[in-house]
């Protein structure tokens, strides 16, 4: 044992403290959490309303064949080409696509003005959402692109963000490189204090809520 670690285990000791990755293991097990903002109705209605307030755009759909055609009504809104990079997630494989638009199941590349990936979950208290890095979900799409189009099965929809934590520890375990916390489109007042969009990211915010339940 080195000096270091022989001073460690006794402040341990005094402190009544077990050392190393067990007690990591213990505190995390039994931890406890912060006082939590008080608000009202379901989940859904939250979301939608923190999204807008973040100046994002949102479709609630009942299908994925919905969510399909709702993409495609985007971009022709928003004046796009009907050209949209998509993240090799297993959802947008399933998705009937309508044959007008153009699908690139490739990484995102430097002029590619809009993409599309799947969320992990998504935060009704702050109308973010959450994305893990990936094979199936390549961070840069959420980045590189002008216009990003994120898919948001309801039934992933979770209260508070430290509800995504336990979530994420209770399907995925370890916690992936990359966690993105997003709401709304990229921002910065670092200029006079004027808002801009698009500083540092998709200029534009478009979230699809797919009420079909999973499966």
């Amino acid at each position: 044992m080195s000096a270091r670690d022989e001073i460690m285990a006794r402040v341990r000791r005094a402190a009544g403290r077990k050392g190393g990755v067990e007690a990591v293991a213990e505190r995390l097990e039994r931890r406890s959490r912060g006082p939590l903002p008080a608000w009202e109705g379901p989940l859904d209605e939250r979301f939608c309303e923190r999204v807008q307030a973040a100046e994002g755009s949102l479709s609630r759909v009942a299908s994925r064949a919905a969510a399909a055609v709702d993409v495609l009504d985007y971009l022709d809104r928003q004046g796009l080409s009907r050209d949209l990079v998509a993240a090799p997630h297993s959802l947008l494989a399933r998705l009937p696509w309508p044959h007008e638009l153009r699908l690139h199941r490739r990484a995102v590349q430097d002029g590619d003005l809009a993409g599309i990936t799947v969320a992990f979950a998504g935060i009704a208290e702050t109308g973010s959402l959450l994305l893990l890095s990936g094979p199936e979900t390549p961070t840069p799409l959420n980045f590189l692109v002008d216009d990003f189009i994120c898919l948001l099965p309801a039934a992933r929809l979770l209260p508070y963000p430290e509800d995504a934590w336990d979530l994420i520890r209770s399907e995925v375990g370890s916690l992936p490189r990359a966690v993105n916390l997003i709401t709304g489109p990229s921002r910065t007042a670092d200029v006079e204090q004027t808002i801009q969009l698009g500083a540092h990211g998709p200029r534009r915010l478009h979230v699809i809520l797919i009420q079909e339940s999973e499966g």
